[in-house]
């Protein structure tokens, strides 16, 4: 009965749009009082759920994508592309995927690719003619790339709170990440074919030369932070906290970035930090209380007596992670779900890193439905496009996205990390 008190107070709070973190610590601190726990021990369990090395990586992938965006990196990848692909039809919106993908391997996070890309990407599409629901639709959906493509900030958190290794599952990521732009690919080649009015722009070795040489410096970002930590050069962490001092020189020497500048930075880094960190902490206390009253342990005996399939289980779980994500921010809704769904993976003979991936891709698309839908209401912003309008574009996208999803739950060859 005090579990499901608790977890009605929980979701009865989030409906009502109480902050996440408190929405999870109010109750579990009620729970403590009322079972007559110690309450230094709650905060002892908190604290120490974000007491942890690997953790530090996320502020540091924070910061390097707050510094990318502030330094320019985004419209000098576009314009690249931009030279690189203009003369194909419909070459804007593979311009769009493409330097998505180039930015997703310095930013981790889809807000930083939606807000740092969004409002470059899409006044150039609605320009050219694109309508712009097909235009912040397409802007939304590949924006999902960066919390897939390492560094990805949501495949830390998992490692962390999982107890894998971060190195093993951002190796696992790049193929998924791909899978997703490939999917966007095909979708943008279908939609392109029906539409005889887009412009197509002159090839000019000159302009890619151009570009090129503005953007080389920000494509070797991944080389140095990605290839380092598959290189086992240096940890996650390690590798984080280079590739912001890397970002730094460039915007510098971009004079795109000033001194006076960094306190703006830092503050933006260090809210999206400290917001990460206290919903990691409460869900940690939630967690134990949840281990504590063997949440984990009864789910995976209702589990494995409803089903004896591992695809079955995990696309059971996926429908719930696509609830969980429509209604919570997905690191929040990562946090609290893997304690409880990791445990039943594994009595499946799930591989963690695996299950990780589908958990991470899953949770993503959360990010652009409805009601929270926070890629959405960021583009919005940047766009002047009313949010149920950004709302209706990326709709169509969901279809790709979804797919991508049922592979890698069927063939998880699709992945590879050193376990699988």
């Amino acid at each position: 009965m005090a579990m499901i008190l608790l977890g009605v107070t929980v979701v009865v709070l989030l409906v009502l749009r109480v902050p996440v973190a408190f929405a999870i610590l109010g109750p579990s601190v009620v729970y403590l009082v009322a079972t007559g726990s110690s309450l230094e021990l709650g905060l002892r369990t908190a604290i120490n759920g974000v007491d942890s090395w690997p953790l530090l990586a996320v502020p540091l992938f924070v910061l390097l994508g707050v510094i990318a965006n502030h330094a320019g990196i985004a419209e000098r990848l576009f314009d690249f592309a931009l030279a690189l692909l203009g003369r194909v039809r419909g070459g804007l919106a593979y311009v769009n995927i493409g330097s998505s993908v180039g930015f997703s391997w310095m930013s981790g996070s889809a807000l930083a690719d939606a807000a740092g890309l969004g409002s470059v990407q899409v006044p150039a599409m609605q320009r050219e003619g694109y309508p712009a629901r097909f235009a912040v639709g397409l802007t939304g959906a590949s924006a999902l790339i960066s919390p897939v493509m390492p560094p990805s900030i949501p495949a830390v958190v998992f490692a962390s709170v999982a107890g894998v290794s971060t190195g093993a599952l951002f190796a696992a990521s790049v193929l998924p990440a791909f899978l997703i732009a490939f999917g966007l690919v095909v979708y943008v080649w279908l939609w392109t074919r029906r539409q005889e009015f887009l412009k197509t722009q002159a090839f000019r070795w000159q302009a890619v030369l151009v570009t090129g040489r503005r953007a080389i410096a920000g494509l070797l970002t991944p080389v140095l932070v990605i290839g380092g930590i598959l290189t086992g050069a240096f940890t996650p962490t390690e590798a984080a906290a280079i590739g912001c001092v890397y970002m730094l020189v460039l915007g510098f020497a971009y004079r795109t970035l000033r001194l006076r500048e960094l306190g703006p930075v830092l503050r933006n880094a260090a809210v999206t930090s400290a917001a990460i960190m206290v919903i990691i902490g409460a869900t940690s206390l939630l967690g134990w209380i949840l281990a504590k009253e063997r949440v984990p342990g009864t789910i995976a005996e209702w589990m494995t007596e409803l089903t004896d399939s591992p695809t079955t289980f995990l696309f059971l779980a996926v429908a719930l992670l696509i609830v969980l994500g429509a209604i919570m921010e997905p690191t929040s809704a990562l946090v609290l779900s893997v304690p409880i769904l990791l445990p039943v993976a594994k009595t499946f003979g799930i591989d963690p890193i695996h299950f990780g991936v589908i958990v991470v891709l899953t949770l993503m698309i959360g990010l652009l439905t409805p009601p929270v839908g926070p890629v959405a209401f960021v583009l919005s912003s940047v766009t002047r496009i009313p949010v149920r309008e950004v709302f209706r574009g990326l709709l169509p996208f969901m279809a790709p996205l979804v797919i991508v999803v049922i592979l890698i739950v069927l063939f998880p060859a699709l992945i590879w990390s050193p376990t699988l």
